[in-house]
């Protein structure tokens, strides 16, 4: 059985993410036990992990320190697959600009920054702010996530902040919404997305296949 936790700290749509988890195993013929929780042994025991997350970022890192999720988080990423989604990924960086300014968990470098007011597209028409909708991934490296999913692949997009990540951390994916920002980035058992794969039909559900078969860096 392959065991997965959904980390809850009452911020995401859990059950969205965890029923196109649900779908991707029947449809494959995986053999899953889902759990979406907050408790640190059924984390532990997990075989991976989803670490998702919607809203304000600290409201998030809140509940993270509260509940312990932090600690369990980086447990977690020594030992086995982590997949991050959305607000997830972007508390995994160093700090965000949101709410004038949250300290995140360091995990990986670089910040999170606002879209801005005047974003505009290449032919200088105006951008909207969150970024709402499909949008192409261009896939910056090579990766068992990636395996089957054609390059500039769309996913849906739901954010006005995106992650800046630090030269020295992997890029796994970058999109262009009046700017390049990184969509996916991989560090050792982590592979972290800005988009919502439970929200992007058949490019998504691939890459949750894929998560679910991968057995991270041994």
């Amino acid at each position: 059985m392959n065991k997965i936790a959904v980390i809850d700290y009452g911020m995401g749509n859990l059950h969205s993410v965890a029923k196109s988890v649900e779908h991707v195993g029947q449809t494959e013929d995986l053999d899953l036990r889902i759990d979406v929780t907050s408790d640190p042994k059924i984390i532990a025991n997990a075989d991976r992990v989803i670490f998702p997350g919607v809203g304000a970022i600290r409201d998030c890192m809140s509940e993270i320190r509260r509940l312990g999720i932090d600690d369990i988080v980086a447990d977690v990423i020594e030992r086995k697959p982590l997949l991050a989604i959305c607000v997830g990924f972007q508390a995994l960086m160093d700090f965000s600009e949101e709410n004038e300014g949250v300290d995140c968990l360091g995990i990986a470098k670089g910040s999170v920054k606002y879209f801005g007011g005047k974003l505009c597209d290449e032919s200088g028409h105006a951008l909207k702010v969150p970024h709402m909708g499909w949008n192409c991934v261009e896939q910056a490296t090579d990766h068992p996530l990636w395996d089957g999913i054609p390059d500039n692949s769309r996913f849906y997009f739901v954010h006005s902040y995106y992650v800046a990540a630090d030269s020295s951390e992997t890029l796994a994916g970058v999109t262009n919404y009046g700017l390049n920002f990184a969509s996916a980035l991989e560090k050792g058992n982590i592979f972290a997305v800005q988009f919502h794969p439970e929200k992007s039909h058949i490019a998504g559900l691939a890459l949750l296949k894929n998560f679910l078969l991968w057995e991270g860096v041994q």
